[in-house]
């Protein structure tokens, strides 16, 4: 029951009492009212009641957060109940967030208008990075942000609209993909030959599965089960650099798991792979793939500075990063007639599951066929030759 303190004869305090805390203290949550003048003095009594009513049912049906809240307190709280994105995204959007802050961050749910957030792009709009001006793309994703905060509120009905989705935004321009040809795959793969194997097996997974740097980083042995002439790939994981915290392995960037089919010549450069990392740990296998000499998980950034010194050996674009292996794996599954949904599935944009159910779903077939199409394009090689053709570092 609401308890109702009357202040003079037109404001009263209402408090409604919502459990206890783990050290005993009752939870309560008051509000303020003023009884507007319109309402006459014999009808103070009900409107009080009523209201008294009202606001005790949306504390005990959990809205204590209400429009009252300021955007920036609401948001810390949204931060905190995450748990589908990875470290990384999470990181990015508090990043963006915390910019956006000195703007909206005092502003009640309910007093937030769109007039507010164009005034907050028109600022950022006047920001530079390395003396440039910002690009209007990185200007919309603060709003994205802002935008997926608000449309939490909405869901939770403690706003009406969203505001963010109200605002006539400019078109921003389209970033070029780079993706390499054919050709320059096969000269990739060549000079591939001259690197340490974790260089080699690292940039080779990332042009036949299209995985993200983080996800080859995080993938341990476990991951990869051989059934007859196929291969299974799980990718659950993510190991990523997030400011302020170094390291940090959780899920994939989506939340989601999902497998990859490897046909039998991957497989077989999986296994040349497993037994080189078997002689020099001497048995002692670490869980990982992407190990050092010694046993220690290689930085992500590494694998990304290396591959630009052979991107700059071999005269390849500026453009050319890490990324755009991934690029060229989307891209030939598509010209190669792999239906959308499926490329969308293997490059990790699908509503994906874990292997289990992956063995009962009607487009495994489709996945066999997207990985034989990708062998037949990079035409690798049957056998070991691809690890002994040149000697290992030591």
């Amino acid at each position: 029951m609401a308890s109702i303190k009357k202040i003079n004869e037109r404001k009263y305090k209402i408090t409604v009492s919502n459990g206890y805390r783990p050290d005993g203290r009752k939870i309560c949550k008051a509000m303020t009212i003023t009884v507007p003048d319109s309402v006459r003095s014999r009808g103070i009594s009900q409107y009080v009641n009523h209201a008294a009513e009202e606001f005790e049912r949306t504390v005990k049906n959990g809205f204590s957060e209400d429009g009252e809240m300021k955007f920036e307190k609401y948001a810390l709280r949204w931060l905190e109940r995450q748990t589908k994105y990875a470290p990384s995204t999470l990181a990015s959007y508090r990043r963006m967030l915390e910019r956006v802050y000195p703007y909206i961050g005092a502003i009640k749910l309910n007093r937030l208008r769109p007039v507010a957030l164009e005034n907050m792009l028109m600022d950022l709009r006047k920001r530079t990075f390395r003396g440039k001006p910002v690009q209007e793309a990185t200007v919309q994703k603060y709003l994205s942000a802002v935008s997926a905060v608000l449309s939490d509120a909405k869901r939770n009905e403690i706003i009406q609209k969203n505001p963010a989705r109200m605002i006539d935004l400019p078109r921003t321009e389209s970033a070029a993909q780079y993706i390499p040809s054919d050709a320059e795959a096969q000269k990739l793969l060549k000079a591939l030959l001259d690197e340490e194997s974790h260089f080699r097996m690292f940039y080779t997974l990332a042009i036949y599965t299209g995985c993200r740097r983080g996800e080859l980083c995080a993938l341990k042995w476990s991951d990869i089960e051989v059934l007859g002439e196929r291969g299974v790939l799980t990718v659950n994981r993510s190991r990523s650099v997030v400011a302020g915290k170094g390291i940090v392995e959780g899920s994939t960037k989506n939340g989601r798991s999902r497998i990859i089919i490897l046909d039998n010549i991957m497989v077989g450069l999986i296994e040349c792979y497993r037994e080189i990392k078997k002689k020099e740990h001497r048995g002692k296998m670490s869980d990982y793939l992407f190990v050092s000499k010694t046993g220690e998980l290689i930085h992500p950034d590494t694998f990304t500075k290396r591959l630009r010194k052979i991107y700059d050996a071999l005269g390849f674009p500026k453009s050319f990063h890490l990324h755009t292996l991934r690029h060229y794996f989307v891209s030939t599954m598509l010209h190669s007639g792999v239906d959308k949904q499926t490329v969308a599935d293997l490059a990790g944009h699908g509503d994906t599951s874990f292997l289990e159910r992956t063995y009962c779903h009607p487009q495994l077939e489709l996945k066999n066929e997207a990985a034989v199409q990708m062998a037949t394009n990079l035409f690798l090689p049957d056998d070991c030759s691809y690890y002994s053709a040149k000697a290992e570092r030591r």
